[in-house]
């Protein structure tokens, strides 16, 4: 593994949906703890999926917009520079505010292929 690693987000393959773009940039940073990834959701989305995992704590840093997270029953409003730590138990989804929800994940270790647990349907009015 080298000393460093220098990547630029705005350069990575893009993925996700029109509702939601991503960018991970764990595979491309060559660290043996942690992965980053670029969430943008659009003005006004709402993830009707929530996730949790079995063993990585992750931090969630808002560079852009507003908008809201749902940590298990709980609705957390959230702006720019906001940052949210949530263990790996506790379920969570996000919502886009007006001008849309731009935010940094940065996760800690986890097993070979992930260990994100998916639950559809669990943020609906």
């Amino acid at each position: 593994m080298s000393r460093f690693t220098k990547i630029n987000l705005k350069e990575l393959e893009p993925g996700g949906t029109e509702d939601v773009e991503t960018r991970f940039a764990r595979s491309h940073l060559d660290s043996e703890h942690l992965g980053l990834s670029l969430f943008r959701y659009r003005p006004g989305y709402r993830s009707r999926i929530g996730h949790s995992h079995g063993e990585q704590e992750e931090v969630y840093l808002v560079v852009g917009g507003s908008g809201r997270i749902k940590l298990d029953d709980e609705i957390v409003e959230l702006s720019q520079w906001d940052v949210v730590r949530v263990a790996p138990e506790v379920v969570r989804g996000f919502e886009g505010g007006p001008d849309g929800l731009e935010l940094i994940a940065v996760g800690s270790d986890r097993p070979e292929g992930g260990d994100g647990l998916h639950f559809s349907d669990w943020w609906v009015d």
